[in-house]
């Protein structure tokens, strides 16, 4: 069994598309893969009850049919931080939950790819935060760095979050969102410097970004071993 923790540099910089990629290029390996996203803000009403785009993507790319209720035990509505959407919705978000839904996963699958909420920090209730389930579920992390003006910054503070919380980072991706970046290379270079751990690909900007794709450029075989 294995499982990996991705988390970005902040939201929006390409989580779930590595996160589907990752699971793609497990199952290309013959191995079987689940996703879960424990946390989504900014749901739709479904056929059956709340939806998330990210949920649906993961579910999909996955091998393993798992109940939605396991891959998100928490769907809230506002596409804001999850602990004042959870609190506008009458909602508590219980890390412990999630970790009995991710044990659940694990006997499912080989692999489980958790992918976070948000940056590495976001609150989840009056105490906790994303890195809290992050230490909770002792899973090594793997960090999508949004390639744009400020990233080096935030790249290096997340690293130093997620060591701060006794984890692994087992890796790191970057993602360009912004293909109007001035310095791309040299961004890449200096974070290849600093950050101590593999580097797993350099995503180029894609309009539709296609997740079996990505699964061919991520070098999971760079992965720190558990």
């Amino acid at each position: 069994m294995s499982g990996y923790f991705v988390t970005g540099t902040d939201t929006g910089v390409g989580k779930t598309l590595v996160a589907c990629g990752l699971l793609r290029a497990f199952a290309g390996r013959g191995q079987s893969a689940v996703g879960m996203k424990p946390v989504a803000a900014g749901c739709g009403a479904g056929a059956q009850g709340l939806r998330c785009e990210d949920v649906e993507q993961l579910r999909a790319h996955g091998t393993v049919d798992a109940p939605r209720e396991l891959v998100n035990p928490y769907a809230l509505t506002a596409p804001i931080a999850p602990h004042i959407a959870a609190r506008r919705e009458g909602k508590e978000i219980d890390i412990g939950r999630i970790a009995q839904s991710y044990r659940a996963l694990e006997r499912m699958a080989e692999v489980v790819i958790v992918e976070g909420v948000g940056g590495f920090m976001v609150p989840l209730d009056r105490e906790r935060d994303s890195a809290d389930l992050a230490a909770l579920l002792r899973l090594p992390v793997i960090l999508v760095v949004g390639m744009r003006l400020g990233c080096i910054n935030h790249a290096l503070l997340s690293a130093r979050a997620v060591a701060a919380m006794g984890l692994e980072l087992a890796g790191w991706v970057a993602n360009c969102i912004d293909p109007g970046m001035d310095a791309y290379q040299e961004n890449l270079e200096a974070l290849g410097r600093r950050l101590d751990c593999p580097p797993l690909g350099a995503l180029p900007f894609r309009q539709a970004p296609d997740p079996a794709a990505i699964a061919g450029q991520l070098r999971i075989e760079r992965l720190r071993p558990r």
